[in-house]
């Protein structure tokens, strides 16, 4: 099975926080499990792409990079967006179907915006997605915690579906890159 690991927005100012905002919600265990799933990825032959978000550090400077501590593989591919959603306007998609992709390990920041439109996206677009359970975070709102946000998520994408594809809540520590899905339909 074709597969990636897609890894959104975990840039240095997003994740370490700047004058406007705090550091995303338990960086250090996210930092760790989003390495612990790339050697995974590399032990199972899986490319790994990374979602850079133009908003970040103004796009530009040692902000907007990947997170330092984030243990980049040399051939991973790179997309930069300008909205909320991955595959608006990146190429992405074209990417994915270029390779014949079938299944997402998703990861990486803001629960909420970008890691959900990239889960409900990828089901429409054709792709099954396993979302590390553990492998995403986000600054908060408002209105919930940072752990109501990141369980609600978990809980309302494991199983969503789109007529034919659909998204599965795994966490960090099991086969991620053994997919599921077929037990399911």
């Amino acid at each position: 099975m074709n597969q990636i690991l897609l890894i959104i927005d975990a840039q240095l100012e997003l994740m370490e926080g700047n004058q406007e905002a705090g550091p995303i919600f338990n960086k250090e265990l996210l930092i760790r499990n989003i390495n612990t799933v790339i050697e995974k990825a590399l032990a199972a032959n899986t490319s790994v792409v990374f979602i850079r978000d133009l908003d970040v550090a103004e796009g530009n400077g040692e902000g907007f990079q990947v997170h330092h501590e984030i243990k980049i593989p040399s051939d991973s591919a790179f997309f930069d967006k300008s909205a909320t959603n991955s595959f608006y306007g990146t190429g992405l998609l074209d990417y994915l179907k270029s390779k014949k992709i079938e299944h997402i390990v998703i990861m990486g920041c803001e629960t909420q915006h970008c890691i959900d439109s990239a889960v409900r996206t990828a089901t429409i677009s054709g792709f099954d997605v396993t979302l590390v359970a553990d492998g995403h975070s986000t600054l908060g709102n408002n209105e919930l915690t940072e752990e109501q946000i990141i369980r609600h998520h978990n809980t309302t994408l494991h199983g969503h579906y789109n007529v034919e594809h659909f998204s599965v809540v795994r966490n960090t520590e099991e086969d991620l890159f053994c997919p599921i899905h077929d037990s399911f339909r």
